[in-house]
């Protein structure tokens, strides 16, 4: 059963999501918050897989609380979800540096919202849709790209491959294909590109990427 909490100050919003959620089998919904603190408080609480977190709440915002649920070790298993519009600033492409592992648009359709859930919790993040593609393009080409760590360094030239297709949002299977290997060998080579540069999931990858310069904003994976 995947746990989702459910943080926007928007009444409406947060009965409209859980309707969605609760008619699928293998989602709960096990809280709800209105503002920043009380996300952190349900997410220390509930330790839900998936946290849908609004940006604009009183209190505390929704960047500031990811940043701190993603700081926070004993929440390391909890994944957020960045609830946005397309008329935010540079601070999205932020909440994806502090350890959000996607975006969603408010008005999405139901089926994104399920499935977008359901991607997050099992370990994967939210950068295969074009959507969340278009916004990490905007946003790294916008803000200014400080220098890589050294940690790039320790990758192989094969990882630093596999890693240039995360960025370009394919999947394992995707990865796999592209480079005529088994989808157990391209999970392998992600999951250690994500212990050699310690980051929680594929969401940090894409932005480790466009920082270093092994993807300009724009390119897109067909």
């Amino acid at each position: 059963m995947i746990r989702v909490l459910l943080a926007d100050d928007q009444t409406l919003v947060r009965a409209g999501f859980r309707s969605i959620l609760s008619d699928e089998d293998d989602i709960e919904v096990v809280a709800e918050a209105a503002t920043g603190e009380a996300a952190i408080a349900g997410a220390r609480e509930h330790r839900p897989d998936v946290v849908l977190m609004d940006i604009r709440m009183p209190e505390l915002d929704g960047l500031e609380a990811t940043r701190r649920i993603a700081g926070d070790p004993a929440l390391g298993d909890v994944k957020v979800i960045i609830l946005t519009t397309f008329d935010l600033d540079d601070y999205v492409y932020g909440a994806l540096r502090a350890g959000a592992s996607g975006f969603l648009v408010k008005d999405t359709e139901p089926a994104e919202l399920i499935h977008a859930v359901r991607v997050v919790a099992r370990g994967d993040a939210l950068i295969a849709p074009s959507i969340t593609r278009r916004l990490i393009a905007e946003f790294a080409g916008r803000v200014k790209r400080p220098e890589p760590g050294p940690e790039l360094n320790a990758l192989t030239e094969r990882e630093r491959e596999v890693m240039t297709l995360v960025a370009g949002g394919l999947s394992n299977d995707e990865i796999a294909t592209r480079l005529v290997l088994s989808p157990a060998t391209a999970k392998t080579h992600v999951s250690r590109i994500m212990t050699k540069l310690g980051v929680r999931d594929r969401a940090q990858l894409v932005v480790i990427a466009y920082e270093a310069g092994m993807i300009t904003p724009g390119w897109l994976t067909p």
